[in-house]
C-alpha cells in the first residue's frame, strides 16, 4: 500500500489495518492465515497459508514489514500452505515456507516444495551444516540441501507411524534435538473424543527407525540447546491438554494442563499452538485456548514454573518479538469455499503490543481438564501430574465404575519438583460420584491421584 513516509499509519489497539493480507475473492475463496513470523534482514517476514495446496488464494504468499510499518509482498512470493520457519545458522539463512532468505534480504525458493503444505523445518541429524528436514502436512518427510536446493523425499509417515487405513493426517510440527527428530500429528475427531486416541501422533526418528511415542493429538514441538535443554511437545486428548517433556536424564515425562476452550480441539481448528521464546530466555506456550509461561530452564530433572497467563479464543498462527514488540499472527476470516456463508474475502492481520499485554488480552485464566476420563486404571495406579497453580477457584469431580470400593488419594506437589504430599483420600462405591471444592486460596503447583483398585475412573478438575 503506497503512502507518504511522513503519514502515520492507522493503528487501532495494536492492529494496523494497512498490514492486512487479503486473498482475492475469485476464482475460489479460501483461507489466508499467517502461518509463520520471523525477524530477519532488518524486517519482519511472514508467510501465509491457504486451506489447501497452491491454486487458490491468489494475493497471499511471502511478505515483509519494515520499521515504518510498510507492507511489501516479495516478487518471489508463491501461494501455498506454509507454517514453517527456522534460522539455519551455518549459512545465515532464514527458511520460511519454501523460501530461503539471506541476511541482505535476497530470496531463493525450493521449487520442489512449493506445492507441499509445509508445516515444519528441522535441523539435519547427520549433515546439519548444509541440509535440513522439511515436514509436510500429509506426512511427507524430506531432506533438502540449503546450498544446491536439491530435495529428496525420505519418508511417507503414513506408512511409518502405524496409521489406520484412510487416516486423516494433519502434521503440524517437528524439532531435532538429542539425536532425534520429533514430529507431531494433530488428528482429533469425534471418534477420538469417544475413545482412546486414534490418529494423533507424537513420534521420533533417531536416524535408524521411527518410534511412536503417543497416539493422541500433538500440535507443537520445540526446544533449545542452551540454558535449558528440554524438548517440549504440546498436545491434547479427550481428558486435558498435554505437555510432554524430554530430558536426557529422564526421557519423556507427561504433564497435564487444563483446556481453556473446546473450540480448538478438532484437527482443523487447532491452528496453531506454538511454543516460542518471546523475550531473552523467556518462553510462552499457546495451547488449547490458553497462554502459559514456560520456563526454558529445568531443575532436578523436572519442569516447574509453568503458569497460566490468560484464556482466549484467538487463532494465533505464530508469535515472535520484533523491535521491542510482541507480534501475534492471526487468521481472522476463513470462508473456505463459502462453507461459512457469513464471511466474505479471506483475510488476516498482525497484532502488535507488549508481552505483558497478554495478561489483559484474554480473560483471567480458567479452564478444565483431568487426569482420567472414563479411563480403565489398574490397582495402585498413579496419574500424571495436573497443573494447579495460577487459577483462582478449584473443584474436583470424581467418579468410578467397576470396583466395589475405590479409594482415591489426592496428592499435591507444592514446590513443583516432584516432592509429593497427601492432601486427602476419597472413597467411592461402584457407580459413585463426588465433588470436592478446594478451600479459597489453596493452591499447589501440581496435583495427582492414586487409585487403590482396578476400575473405570474419571477425575476432572474445573478451574474458574
Amino acid at each position: 500500500m503506497a503512502r507518504q513516509a511522513s503519514s502515520p499509519p492507522i493503528q487501532v489497539d495494536g492492529i494496523f489495518p494497512g498490514l492486512a493480507v487479503v486473498a482475492d475473492a475469485v476464482p475460489a475463496r479460501t483461507e489466508t492465515g499467517i502461518g509463520a513470523l520471523m525477524p530477519w534482514a532488518d524486517r519482519l517476514w511472514f508467510v501465509t497459508y491457504v486451506a489447501h495446496k497452491a491454486g487458490t488464494g491468489s494475493g497471499t504468499g511471502l511478505f515483509s514489514v519494515d520499521a515504518e510499518m510498510r507492507l511489501t509482498k516479495h516478487p518471489a512470493s508463491v501461494v501455498g500452505t506454509y507454517a514453517n520457519r527456522m534460522i539455519h545458522r551455518e549459512t545465515n539463512q532464514l527458511i520460511i515456507g519454501p523460501h530461503l532468505i539471506d541476511t541482505e534480504g535476497g530470496v531463493r525458493t525450493f521449487d520442489a516444495l512449493v506445492n507441499v503444505r509445509l508445516t515444519a523445518v528441522a535441523r539435519h541429524l547427520e549433515e546439519p551444516a548444509r541440509k535440513v528436514y522439511f515436514l509436510g502436512m500429509e506426512g511427507e518427510f524430506f531432506e533438502a540441501d540449503v546450498e544446491t536446493l536439491e530435495v529428496r523425499r525420505l519418508f511417507d509417515l503414513r506408512r511409518e507411524l502405524d496409521f489406520r487405513p484412510k487416516a486423516y493426517l494433519h502434521f503440524k510440527d517437528a524439532f531435532t534435538g538429542h539425536g532425534r527428530v520429533v514430529v507431531a500429528n494433530n488428528a482429533y475427531e469425534g471418534r477420538d473424543y469417544d475413545g482412546p486416541g486414534a490418529d494423533g501422533r507424537l513420534a521420533e526418528w533417531d536416524g535408524q527407525g521411527w518410534k511412536v511415542l503417543e497416539r493422541c493429538q500433538f500440535n507443537a514441538v520445540t526446544g533449545r540447546t542452551s540454558i535449558g535443554n528440554a524438548i517440549f511437545a504440546a498436545g491434547a486428548d479427550n481428558a486435558s491438554a498435554i505437555l510432554e517433556v524430554y530430558l536426557p536424564a529422564t526421557g519423556w515425562q507427561t504433564y497435564r494442563l487444563p483446556k481453556g476452550t473446546h473450540t480448538q480441539d478438532n484437527t482443523v481448528t487447532t491452528e496453531w499452538p506454538r511454543i516460542r521464546e518471546v523475550e531473552s530466555e523467556r518462553w510462552l506456550m499457546n495451547a488449547s485456548g490458553m497462554f502459559y509461561e514456560l520456563p526454558a530452564m529445568q531443575y532436578a530433572n523436572r519442569v516447574w514454573g509453568v503458569r497460566p497467563v490468560c484464556t482466549h479464543l484467538r487463532i494465533i498462527g505464530d508469535f515472535c518479538s520484533w523491535r521491542g514488540l510482541l507480534v501475534l499472527a492471526g487468521d481472522q476470516t476463513t470462508p473456505i469455499g463459502d462453507s461459512n456463508p457469513f464471511v466474505g474475502q479471506p483475510q488476516a492481520n498482525l497484532w502488535f503490543g507488549k508481552t505483558d499485554d497478554l495478561w489483559r488480552l484474554g480473560g483471567k485464566p480458567a479452564g478444565w481438564g483431568g487426569v482420567w476420563r472414563r479411563t480403565e486404571v489398574a490397582a495402585e495406579s498413579v496419574s500424571d501430574p495436573f497443573l494447579m497453580t495460577g487459577f483462582e477457584h478449584k473443584c474436583l469431580h470424581l467418579s468410578q465404575h467397576g470396583a466395589p470400593t475405590a479409594a482415591f488419594r489426592l496428592e499435591v506437589d507444592f514446590l513443583g519438583d516432584g516432592d509429593w504430599h497427601p492432601y486427602g483420600t476419597f472413597a467411592l462405591p461402584d457407580g459413585g460420584y463426588l465433588h470436592h471444592e478446594f478451600p479459597a486460596g489453596f493452591s499447589a503447583h501440581w496435583v495427582r491421584l492414586h487409585c487403590d483398585a482396578a476400575c473405570t475412573a474419571t477425575a476432572h478438575f474445573v478451574y474458574t
